[in-house]
């Protein structure tokens, strides 16, 4: 049986175009940096042709894409998903821990999330979310004390405090306490580890 069939095309395209995209990179500035023509970039994000597996591996690293998330659609379909504690990914963002504990599912479901183990030293706070986006964000103080900062207001947050808000309004979590900040965060649609 054929691994690619006329109904259900690849779909490296739309991830590569929209990961493109999302960062502000021309076709130009991708096509240089992986060694090809800007054609072939548009015709592989227009699914119009298959690239070779170590073209798509370039474009890839060019763009920072897990490939787990490139290929995520071709593993059986998983009701339950685990993730072993060891086996965590980690993003490390100016000085701040992030931990998955939740895999986001494919793209396009409505339903997809995220979720991960934040770890802030003293004085430091998140940066990504300060010109907000899509979605919902819900998070639970752990250890330590937080302030999040939210448009114009600020919020104290304390050891057992959960906060929950649109993430389309500027947002930024600082830790304000004597010790490293440690909070669990979900965040719908996925913005960190796609």
């Amino acid at each position: 049986m054929s691994m690619q069939n006329k109904k259900t095309p690849f779909r490296f395209g739309e991830k590569l175009r929209t990961v493109r995209e999302r960062k502000g990179y021309t076709l130009k500035i991708v096509a240089q940096q992986a060694g090809v023509s800007e054609s072939l970039v548009s015709q592989i994000e227009r699914n119009k042709v298959s690239p070779a597996i170590d073209t798509l591996l370039t474009l890839a690293d060019v763009l920072d894409i897990n490939l787990e998330y490139l290929f995520e659609e071709y593993r059986q379909k998983r009701p339950v998903q685990i993730i072993r504690a060891q086996e965590r990914r980690t993003l490390e963002e100016e000085g701040i821990l992030y931990e998955e504990l939740a895999k986001p599912t494919e793209e396009g479901d409505k339903h997809s999330l995220e979720s991960y183990l934040i770890k802030i030293p003293v004085n430091q706070k998140t940066l990504r979310g300060s010109y907000g986006h899509l979605g919902r964000e819900m998070g639970f103080i752990i250890e330590g004390e937080a302030q999040l900062q939210y448009e114009s207001k600020t919020y104290s947050l304390k050891q057992g405090d959960s906060v929950s808000f649109s993430a389309s309004s500027p947002h930024t979590l600082v830790n304000t306490g004597s010790i490293p900040l440690k909070a669990l965060w979900v965040v719908t649609p996925p913005q960190r580890f796609v």
